[in-house]
């Protein structure tokens, strides 16, 4: 029995959703890349916002679109973590320097869209303090020799970044957990299905979404432009912090490993803003 074009219609639909979800999961997970941007290039970030703000009025009229999209989410979020988790293990700094060039690369994109709705001066000042308070609270933990010892509370913080990271288009939760050390741990633990660190995250996850998703909406439709830029000073920030600056003179050999990822990881991020404003004029 042949399908009929509205069948196959539904169904190339349903995977193209699945493939959407699958890398808004990537990009969940990547460092340099925002959940909440792919959203937003997707064109399912409006209705995301309105089912986690108003899930009980929504469910009915968003869920059964939204499904797809969150399947393929879990499955990309899931199958990159352990890869990630090996590499960071095997290879720390080579892949710290590929993931600092796919910020580094992300910047002029989140910069223009921190720009869409214009510029001001307040829009300048919240770059600049977001960017001098997060260099201050990196810089004291380093010069008191702060060590942070992953545990269930710091979890459930790693939680509450993922989350944001969907929530506020253009928030990398790896840019705040990388210059902690929870970014690898955490990682390792998605990947692995470790439930003493998937279950304070979820949880950490969930409460964000539960109490900040109706106020980042509100703040993004009332102060869209300051709201941006502290988010590109904090970005500019914890990048800047992650650089293993110590192994760039180590020996040439290094340096040259750690050149090469930092300029593929570049190129990749220039590459994939490429693609996604071709994404957006062809809709």
């Amino acid at each position: 029995m042949k399908k009929s074009s509205s069948e196959k219609f539904s169904l190339l639909r349903i995977l193209f959703s699945l493939f959407q979800g699958a890398l808004i999961g990537l990009g969940a997970v990547l460092p340099g890349i925002s959940g909440g941007v792919l959203c937003v290039v997707f064109g399912i970030y409006k209705p995301i916002m309105e089912l986690l703000s108003h899930p009980f009025k929504n469910f009915k009229t968003h869920v059964p679109r939204l499904l797809p999209v969150i399947i393929g989410l879990i499955v990309g979020f899931m199958g990159v973590a352990k890869l990630l988790a090996f590499f960071l293990e095997k290879y720390p700094d080579p892949s710290v320097c590929l993931f600092v060039g796919l910020i580094a690369g992300m910047l002029p994109s989140l910069f223009r869209e921190a720009g869409e709705q214009g510029r001001t001066k307040s829009s300048y000042v919240s770059l600049i303090t977001a960017m001098v308070i997060v260099f201050a609270l990196l810089l004291s933990l380093e010069y008191f020799s702060v060590t942070i010892v992953p545990n269930f509370g710091w979890y459930l913080f790693c939680g509450f970044c993922l989350a944001l990271s969907v929530i506020a288009p253009g928030m990398s939760f790896s840019t705040l957990l990388m210059p902690l050390g929870l970014y690898t741990p955490f990682v390792d633990g998605i990947g692995n299905i470790d439930m003493d660190i998937l279950i304070p995250g979820g949880i950490g996850a969930v409460v964000t979404v539960i109490l900040l998703a109706k106020a980042v909406n509100a703040l993004f439709d009332r102060f869209y432009s300051p709201a941006f830029h502290a988010i590109v000073g904090i970005v500019i920030a914890a990048t800047v912090m992650i650089i293993p600056y110590g192994s760039f003179v180590a020996s040439a050999g290094q340096f040259a490993v750690n050149a090469v990822c930092l300029s593929v990881g570049i190129v990749a991020a220039l590459l994939l803003d490429r693609f996604n404003r071709s994404v957006q004029m062809d809709d």
